[in-house]
């Protein structure tokens, strides 16, 4: 067994483990990141953040050709449909129409794409560079352009029109030029997640206990909707909803071994009830944020730490397993009745890096595995991931 360099995750953006971990044998959206640094208090009335002015990082849009620029390693990924999506890497955007069968460069230019987000299988959007700039389609990437601003922060992104979106606590209302800034609460860890102008989540250790606390005014007021004793401190948070009264929730603990320990929490119901997803206690990492030290119960990811955490619906949601310590250290597994049962992928990966994780609906999804010395490599699956199966390998690293 070959032992490579541990992953860190999500950072999630904007999505574990237990002792064991299979040696052979399947995600915005981002790993989540061991730790998080707790945000700033915001309070007050948003306050306009100003567009950037265009760089050498953010050049205008070029077309290229899938002979004419290397599809390495690939850092972000986004489907509109279950066959068309858009993948990113150093310097390049591509899209496929046929399930990641064939792609074709639509973009190229500096900076390495951070997160893309289709609203549909027109307009979608990418994250580029360090400085965040922000790219745009409205023809299906036929052409790419700078709208002139970029996030606030390395949230993870999602618009809910073609004017109006969202990345942690920052708020856009003109496509991405220019943002403002929703208030949170004290101490949070991580990124907070608004589903929508009034409807928020934010997650924090306060003492002795884990909180999740929500907000329906757009942040001027947050109540607190969860709230459980731990043992474990808490490194990180990582946060999806798919609707106003839903979120899944994720606590990332502490870390050691190449294990890190994480729990899983789901509310359909604003915070009223919660379901107990996954309970990741590892050896190295100790036990899950939000429960005792000997506390077991609860269903388990493989692996010995997290990967992304990708959210479809209220009822269906993904998660990798990442186990450096396995020749084929990535699994995923999931849910389709809201994490009520959570089930684990039999097969198993190869690829070091971060995987990336585009999930349709219950039974469709792509993966993506990355290593700094193999190609990546893009999986389908059309049964909920009972089985995934190899449709493109990407050009090699070096």
């Amino acid at each position: 067994m070959r032992i490579k360099k541990s992953l860190m995750l999500l950072s999630l953006a904007a999505l574990v483990v237990f002792p064991g971990c299979k040696s052979s044998g399947s995600a915005s959206e981002t790993s989540v990141p061991a730790s998080t640094t707790p945000s700033p208090v915001e309070s007050g009335k948003p306050t306009p953040t100003p567009a950037s002015t265009p760089t050498s990082s953010s050049p205008p849009a070029s077309q290229g050709t899938s002979a004419s620029v290397a599809m390495k390693k690939v850092t972000a990924v986004r489907l509109a449909d279950p066959k068309a999506g858009w993948i990113g890497g150093d310097g390049w955007l591509a899209h496929t129409d046929n399930a990641g069968a064939d792609w074709k460069v639509q973009y190229t230019g500096k900076g390495t794409i951070r997160q893309i987000f289709a609203l549909n299988g027109q307009e979608a959007w990418a994250v580029q560079g360090d400085s965040n700039n922000l790219l745009a389609t409205t023809d299906g990437g036929k052409s790419w352009s700078a709208t002139g601003g970029h996030l606030p922060s390395s949230a993870f992104l999602h618009f809910v029109s073609k004017q109006e979106a969202f990345s942690g606590n920052g708020q856009t209302k003109d496509g991405g030029k220019t943002w403002t800034t929703l208030a949170v609460p004290e101490g949070i860890s991580g990124d907070s997640y608004f589903h929508d102008a009034k409807n928020g989540w934010a997650a924090r250790q306060k003492g002795a206990n884990i909180e999740v606390l929500r907000t329906q005014d757009g942040g001027q007021h947050w109540s607190t909707v969860m709230t459980k004793p731990t043992v474990a401190s808490v490194t990180g948070t990582i946060i999806r909803s798919a609707g106003a009264d839903d979120a899944w929730v994720a606590f990332i603990g502490e870390s050691g071994m190449t294990q890190t320990s994480y729990s899983l929490f789901h509310t359909r119901d604003g915070g009223k009830n919660w379901q107990t997803v996954l309970v990741n206690s590892t050896a190295g990492g100790g036990p899950a944020p939000g429960f005792p030290m000997e506390g077991s119960a609860g269903p388990k990811n493989t692996g010995s730490k997290p990967g992304p955490l990708y959210v479809a619906s209220p009822d269906v949601a993904f998660m990798a397993g990442l186990c450096p310590a396995c020749d084929k250290p990535v699994t995923v597994g999931s849910t389709t009745d809201g994490g009520k049962t959570w089930v684990n992928g039999k097969q198993s990966f190869t690829g070091y890096g971060d995987p990336l994780l585009a999930i349709a609906d219950a039974k469709q999804g792509w993966l993506i595995t990355n290593d700094n010395e193999q190609p990546s490599v893009m999986y389908t699956t059309s049964d909920g991931g009972v089985t995934w199966k190899s449709v493109h390998t990407f050009d090699a690293p070096k």
